[in-house]
């Protein structure tokens, strides 16, 4: 006979010493600020130290993820504990949209999973700008605010299950 099931809740609290990297792409200007503002919010609550890349457009966000990940091998810092990924792609006229939306999504799923390092992926994707900027809004979606979160809430989990059975 099994004994009773225990669950455990991770609180909110600060992260001391974790440290995030934010990669945004600038494509559309207005909505990676609203999604920046969004994110750092979360993150300066959250208490982690946090650095910030820009690329062009959202099927660059993975690519920098991917030379994040491997840079600590060369520069000898300290990996990582998370990353938050903003950006938009809005749907167009052409098959584009469908290509850059799945394959960003796809390769950042891919490289939290290979890395064990978690992604919060706050590319939004929409028909017209005016949805993504409601979505990247703070006040409104804060779809920034949300991938911010997710990393926190992972790299909570992460400590947890990596920490001693005492400490728990």
């Amino acid at each position: 006979m099994a004994g009773p099931s225990t669950t455990t809740r991770i609180t909110e609290e600060p992260l001391p010493g974790a440290r995030i990297l934010i990669v945004e792409a600038r494509y559309y200007h207005d909505i990676a600020d609203a999604l920046l503002e969004g994110a750092r919010r979360v993150l300066d609550a959250a208490r982690v130290e946090w650095d910030i890349v820009s690329v062009p457009g959202s099927l660059e966000v993975p690519q920098a993820v991917a030379i994040a990940l491997e840079a600590p091998v060369h520069t000898r810092r300290l990996p990582f504990d998370g990353i938050v990924a903003l950006g938009c792609v809005i749907r167009g006229e052409t098959s584009h949209y469908d290509i850059v939306a799945g394959e960003s999504a796809r390769a950042l799923m891919d490289l939290a999973v290979r890395h064990r390092v978690p992604i919060g992926n706050g590319i939004v994707t929409t028909d017209t700008h005016l949805q993504a900027m409601t979505r990247a809004d703070p006040e409104q979606g804060d779809k920034g605010g949300v991938a911010a979160a997710a990393v926190t809430s992972l790299i909570r989990v992460k400590r947890h299950l990596q920490s001693p059975r005492s400490d728990r």
